[in-house]
């Protein structure tokens, strides 16, 4: 069915937009990029800072007094709730506090949406992110994605309008129609950098997990040491976090922010594929190919039913793929997009599962060298949970800030890692390349962050509830009665992601529980297990081919 939503006249500036019978030549800018500098290339003179001196010389703060923490998953009777995207203009035509459309673009846009609470999308109906009853949380273990950023260097969107920049000032180009605005319209975007409404997801985030967790807190003996990697948006997305966490006169006195360097020959739980050659050649670009071949499909009637309204230039699935992206990209970028408004529900929803396809079959259970990537961060999280340093190098552990107990504290009550946006899903098998599943059962795999690719269980599968902007994995460590019948007392562990309960039967050891909960020791224990089964040499370093079609669930190239 067409997506009927439309963009009101008063956000969109929508008279470019309006079919008209018209045409209109692009102008020689067209497609062109228009880009700011800020600060000004000349306001470098540090002369007149003695005329702007900071608050601690300054005084005069008034009375600040310090409450108590908040304790907020423990105390309310329902948990917070993320669902706003404000400031940006969701590009739907009933723009209303009150009703959610029943088809909503923004989260059809797989890891390029900004994360939102998913409810019960996992299964758990009666599961909250609220600690149950009875239950005390004594520790919690972050891993979130970095906020919203703008295009990867050199991908689609730069590529498009490099092509109707060179078509504008050569041949000339004509749109018309709902493609009228492209004769106007320049590129405003960077590259690889948070945008503004990244920067305000992780203050945001930092915000939320200090009302939902602040009260753990009290337990630091020591300030604590959270960890991101070098790129610049991985840097900014922990620092905007500890600005709203710890409150921005506040933050850089109240932890140690470990940088892990992000690049190639670099052992990096962070950032793994580094240090995997199969996650950089064929066998990694399997994910790629699948959603290439999945593009050609969905795309096939929307490239002439748009190229109608273009002379001068010849679309193909990429061109009309990279105007979806625009879409995106723009929205969080500028807050608005005329991009939008081009494609119906139909394509939105195959745009969405083009994301599905490449991020199953190129980073998650479908991809042989996935586990390899993922077994580092289990190896961590397994030595926080049981307080026993790591002695064994041979995966992605980086030895020298891994195996330092300065670097790498086993006692801290909250712990909060900065990474990249590859926690994926899956369905029930392999994903299929040439139509969407009308009903999808699955597993979640957060790797190569987290593994292993059986670890949680999905009853639904969409990338925006799993990999979106700013997309956060929480384990919740807590004490609760052994039975219900019983006074005493054991640790229990869970996983929220993006506020959702993930089932974790799964794992090995761990059973069904309506809450999500496993024991600790067992969860602990399924994990040794996975980790004694992933094979990292073999997986990241042998020399094959990837199956196609590939059968593979479990994120390993099994010999």
């Amino acid at each position: 069915m067409a997506f009927p939503a439309r963009l009101l006249l008063a956000f969109c500036g929508a008279s470019l937009a309006l079919a008209n019978p018209l045409q209109h030549s692009a102008s020689t800018f067209a497609g062109a990029t228009s880009t700011a500098v800020f600060p000004p290339p000349d306001a470098t003179n540090t002369a007149v800072d003695t005329f702007f001196p900071g608050p601690a010389e300054v005084g005069h703060a008034g009375p600040t007094p310090t409450g108590d923490e908040a304790f907020v998953l423990e105390t309310a009777p329902a948990a917070p709730v993320k669902g706003d995207v404000y400031p940006l203009v969701n590009p739907v035509e009933a723009q209303t506090t009150v009703k959610q459309p029943s088809f909503d673009i923004m989260r059809s846009w797989g890891n390029l949406s900004p994360w939102f609470s998913v409810g019960d999308t996992f299964g758990l109906p009666d599961a909250s992110a609220a600690v149950p009853s009875g239950c005390e949380l004594t520790q919690v273990h972050l891993l979130h994605r970095h906020g919203a950023r703008y295009p990867t260097s050199g991908s689609g969107p730069s590529t498009f309008a490099a092509k109707l920049h060179a078509a504008a000032t050569s041949e000339g180009f004509t749109a018309s129609g709902p493609l009228d605005f492209l004769n106007t319209w320049t590129y405003k975007l960077g590259a690889e950098l948070l945008t503004p409404f990244g920067r305000q997801q992780l203050f945001e985030l930092g915000i939320a997990f200090r009302v939902k967790y602040g009260h753990l807190l009290k337990d630091f003996t020591d300030l604590p040491v959270f960890r991101t990697t070098s790129e610049a948006r991985m840097v900014d997305s922990a620092l905007h976090f500890a600005a709203g966490f710890f409150g921005v006169q506040q933050y850089q006195d109240s932890y140690h922010q470990l940088i892990t360097i992000e690049d190639d020959g670099f052992n990096n739980t962070l950032a793994p594929w580094n240090v995997c050659p199969n996650a950089n050649n064929a066998v990694g670009a399997i994910g790629f190919d699948a959603a290439a071949n999945w593009t050609e499909i969905y795309l096939k009637k929307t490239v002439p039913r748009l190229q109608k309204h273009l002379k001068g230039i010849t679309l193909d699935v990429n061109d009309v793929q990279a105007m979806q992206d625009l879409c995106a990209y723009e929205t969080v970028a500028l807050g608005f997009s005329t991009f939008c408004d081009l494609f119906t529900e139909d394509e939105w929803k195959g745009y969405e599962y083009a994301f599905d396809l490449e991020l199953w079959y190129g980073f998650g259970p479908g991809n042989p060298a996935t586990a390899a990537q993922g077994i580092g961060y289990v190896q961590q999280l397994v030595s926080r949970l049981t307080q026993t340093p790591l002695t064994k190098f041979d995966t992605t552990l980086n030895s020298t800030l891994d195996g330092n107990n300065v670097t790498s504290p086993l006692t801290q009550p909250i712990y909060v890692d900065a990474t990249h946006d590859t926690v994926i899903s899956t369905t029930n098998g392999p994903l299929p390349v040439d139509h969407i599943p009308k009903h999808q059962v699955g597993i979640l795999n957060p790797a190569p962050m987290f593994d292993p690719p059986d670890l949680l269980y999905l009853q639904t599968y969409t990338g925006q509830h799993l990999v979106p902007f700013a997309s956060n994995l929480i384990g919740q460590v807590m004490s609760c009665p052994a039975s219900s019948k019983s006074q005493d007392k054991k640790s229990f562990i869970r996983f929220l992601l993006n506020d959702g309960v993930v089932p974790l039967t799964g794992i090995a050891h761990c059973s069904a529980d309506k809450n999500g909960l496993c024991e600790l020791d067992n969860f602990v224990k399924g994990m040794a297990e996975r980790i004694a089964e992933v094979d990292f040499a073999f997986d990241c370093f042998a020399n094959y081919t990837a199956p196609w079609p590939d059968p593979i669930i479990d994120g390993r190239m099994h010999k």
